[in-house]
């Protein structure tokens, strides 16, 4: 189910059965020569609907820009300062809530949206633990979850792609996206086939260390087909994961 795509009626009537949402968050940015600028969104929203289906839970609209500034050296990147992000998060949380959502799943994309995304949990535990009547057991609860972290995925990834799997423009990655368009499907001869890593700071910084977008990866051993088991590993991991979380 879909929020984008309910009435209000529609949301009103889940609300009695249930008080959880998942919001797939992710990123806009550069992935390297074959990996589309928004990979990072893609990603989380094609899994996140793929376990939706099969167990019935609300899917928010995708949070699709977050904290890139060091990709900004690479044109169609765009970026939030993490003030802007923990500000947004919290009034999109403090939207769910004022409705009686009462449980918030954020379902990540994005390596590098997670302090921020859990600097913004803290600062709506702290509105409520800072308010007039305060305490520390609201009804609210928020969760972060990547979708490569489930072991089935990350096992996947370990035997498909080893040590040229890399940390950005991932074959995992570049293979969902291909899976969900497979119009977008390219290829691109790199050099070097496996990218370099290394440390960054600002745009400038990175655009330097990895000239082509890559870290340590070989995007060139993706395929489509590999993308849609990952998409089924994934949302089998999330299913598991979310209802833990509406228990809790």
């Amino acid at each position: 189910m879909q929020l984008h795509l309910s009435t209000w009626v529609e949301i009103e009537d889940y609300l009695m059965r249930s008080r959880g949402i998942v919001i797939p968050i992710g990123s806009t940015e550069q992935h390297g020569p074959t990996g589309l600028i928004g990979t990072d969104a893609i990603c989380p929203e094609a899994i996140a609907a793929c376990a939706a289906e099969e167990a019935g839970f609300l899917v928010g609209p995708t949070f699709n820009v977050g904290i890139a500034q060091h990709h900004l050296g690479f044109p169609g990147t765009i970026t939030l300062r993490p003030s802007t992000m923990i500000a947004a998060i919290h009034d999109w949380v403090a939207s769910l809530a004022r409705h009686g959502f009462e449980r918030v799943y954020f379902f990540n994309g994005h390596g590098g949206n997670v302090s921020t995304i859990n600097a913004a949990f803290s600062e709506i535990y702290a509105d409520r633990s800072l308010s007039a009547d305060a305490s520390n057991r609201g009804p609210v609860k928020c969760k972060l979850a990547n979708w490569w972290d489930f072991g089935p995925v990350m096992d996947f990834c370990r035997a498909k792609y080893g040590a040229s799997h890399g940390s950005h423009a991932t074959p995992s990655e570049i293979a969902i996206t291909w899976a969900v368009h497979p119009e977008a499907v390219k290829q691109v001869e790199m050099s070097p086939q496996v990218a370099p890593t290394g440390r960054f700071t600002d745009a400038a910084d990175y655009r330097a260390k990895f000239p082509d977008g890559r870290i340590g990866s070989d995007p060139a051993l993706a395929k489509a087909e590999d993308g849609a088991e990952l998409i089924v590993l994934a949302a089998k991991g999330l299913i598991e994961d979310y209802r833990r979380f509406l228990a809790s």
